[in-house]
């Protein structure tokens, strides 16, 4: 893909974007967006860079070091599941984790990450439509999590993400991102947090809805590199 393209697709999404948030009543930079770069060359990914993306989502660790030592300046999230014995480079290679799903693995990340680095945002995943195959929190036991992490050393505990049921439904759809949303509300009341949780939330095909329920980081990949690269 073209560096002219990308830098069309980036300016295509940033304005429906803006155009979500003024429907919604919301200031547009209260959302921010989070190229998933997974399976795409470092060519386009600094195509992205060049032209202001900053933000950058992997989801598999041996992959993304290549494009991190490449642009060490970008912020990197880790948007995948994580392995135990890969905590320490994730920790130590990403700014944020959007991924965490026990207090087994935020103990691990905050107990390897270099302090010097700063604390490593957390993001819990949350399985918000309560499907048995799919990875995250039980909606009832996020606050019980949040709790036990948000006072670890060398992470900050930054808010939620999920991935939605999915569906055709934009009822169903919408509600998973509405729930999300609920259980930040509930949870920053009852921790008495000063600043609201970031909520990721939100993908190509949904994340117009996923804005109209507050989302603050929408993740999109293929809309603005184009088709994965499947060599890598």
């Amino acid at each position: 893909m073209t560096f002219d393209l990308i830098e069309a697709n980036l300016k295509r999404v940033r304005e429906n974007v803006r155009k979500a948030c003024e429907e919604s009543g919301r200031n547009p930079n209260e959302v921010n967006l989070l190229a998933v770069s997974k399976s795409q060359n470092i060519e386009v990914i600094e195509s992205a860079y060049k032209v202001g993306q900053n933000n950058f989502g992997e989801n598999y660790l041996q992959e993304a070091k290549e494009k991190i030592d490449r642009l060490p300046l970008a912020d990197w999230h880790f948007i995948g599941a994580i392995q135990s014995k890969k905590t320490k480079e994730i920790a130590n290679k990403f700014n944020w984790v959007h991924s965490v799903d026990s207090e087994r693995l935020a103990k691990r990340l905050s107990e390897q990450r270099d302090p010097k680095k700063g604390k490593l945002n957390i993001l819990i995943q949350v399985n918000t439509s309560k499907e048995p195959q799919k990875r995250g929190v039980h909606p009832d036991e996020v606050y019980s999590l949040a709790k036990k992490i948000s006072v670890l050393s060398n992470i900050s505990f930054a808010g939620l993400m999920t991935i939605p049921a999915q569906s055709h439904n934009e009822y169903v759809t919408s509600s998973c991102f509405r729930n999300l949303r609920q259980i930040s509300e509930q949870i920053s009341y009852r921790l008495c947090l000063e600043k609201s949780l970031h909520l990721s939330m939100g993908m190509s095909n949904d994340y117009l809805l996923a804005i109209k329920e507050g989302s603050t980081w929408v993740r999109i990949g293929t809309m603005i590199f184009g088709p994965r690269d499947k060599h890598l």
